[in-house]
């Protein structure tokens, strides 16, 4: 009864804590912040910099002492005071408007299908550390998919293919549960890196990871694409040490990426081989739903229909899908609490 009316004036909180960037939903307000996952630190002081914008303005232009990381890999913690900070510094910031008296915020987190007990406890003591009253967890498929407004409560199945920056969820949902599901490593990071480690290979170039973002957003495609594209690949002549650039084309970034786009549709295959024929029969029928930052990859959608002779279509607004399924979680908390995890800190 108390934390009821406690709810009523509290300002909770929806947190998409992924790998890339951080996107934080308000009650009642909808998303408002969105930053990348990174904190700059001071080395020999040990003390933070900047967090978000600011910290990834830094990476690869900072001196020796300070460096700019990713607190998360592959969407779970790596470095758990790290990524405390960041968050405290998220909900302090989603909060400045917020009445000094108003009771801490009761926190949605996002995390991948499948993470260890482990590490849903380390994103629960991080929340609850930063200034959260009550932490609760969901998975990101079952997020996305809330937030591309699927219907999950139905007897029916729906495929969702969230595509993120370090990991890639592929989920058959069902009656509010995922019924079969892949959880990949494989994501927009490593896309990235497969662009430098292409560029090293074949141009004796050698690039950063935001360069080879860059590129990516600018001319990466899964499938072929109708019009040729250009762009400039800059970066250091290994063989003289000197600045060097050259014009490539949209083939030279999907010969790149092609080995991770063909683990993303292998899994995507593999987990409708697994599902059970009814809800096939469903998926057919509805489609299935692409989310998350990679789903903006020109012809990925193209791609994963040819191999699997099924309709795909990419949700609308898909960087924020995860997000806004917190957020629809936060507005309408006592009757989605089934689609939670089971709390790891009271275990």
């Amino acid at each position: 009864m108390f934390s009821r009316i406690l709810g009523i004036f509290s300002q909770d909180i929806g947190i998409d804590l992924g790998t890339a960037n951080t996107l934080v939903y308000v009650k009642g307000k909808g998303v408002i912040l969105s930053e990348p996952s990174v904190v700059a630190i001071n080395q020999k002081t040990k003390q933070v910099l900047s967090i978000g914008e600011e910290a990834k303005k830094m990476v690869g232009r900072t001196p020796s002492y300070i460096v700019a990381i990713r607190p998360l890999e592959d969407g779970v913690i790596s470095d758990f005071e790290v990524t405390e900070q960041m968050l405290k510094y998220f909900i302090q910031k989603t909060s400045q408007k917020r009445l000094s008296l108003s009771p801490r915020p009761r926190v949605v987190v996002g995390v991948p299908y499948g993470v260890t007990e482990v590490e849903r406890r380390a994103v629960e003591e991080a929340a609850m550390n930063a200034g959260a009253r009550e932490v609760y967890l969901i998975e990101e498929p079952l997020a996305a998919a809330i937030g591309a407004r699927i219907p999950i409560h139905e007897a029916s199945g729906s495929m969702i293919v969230d595509i993120g920056g370090g990991t890639t969820e592929v989920a058959v949902i069902s009656l509010g549960g995922v019924v079969a599901s892949r959880s990949l490593r494989i994501a927009g990071d490593e896309m990235n890196e497969d662009i430098v480690n292409f560029a090293l290979d074949k141009f004796n170039l050698s690039l950063g990871l935001k360069t080879a973002e860059e590129i990516k957003i600018a001319i990466g495609s899964a499938y072929e694409l109708s019009e040729r594209m250009e762009y400039p690949m800059r970066g250091r002549d290994q063989v003289t040490g000197l600045p060097k650039e050259i014009i490539i084309d949209d083939e030279v970034v999907r010969k790149a990426i092609s080995k991770s786009v063909k683990a993303i549709v292998d899994a995507v295959k593999s987990t409708i081989e697994e599902a059970p024929p009814e809800l096939v029969a469903d998926i057919i029928e509805r489609g299935i739903c692409l989310a998350g930052g990679g789903a903006l990859l020109r012809g990925l959608d193209r791609i994963i229909s040819s191999q699997t002779q099924t309709r795909v279509y990419i949700a609308d607004d898909p960087l924020t899908c995860v997000v806004r399924g917190t957020g629809v979680v936060i507005e309408d908390l006592d009757n989605l609490r089934e689609v939670l995890l089971a709390s790891a800190l009271s275990s």
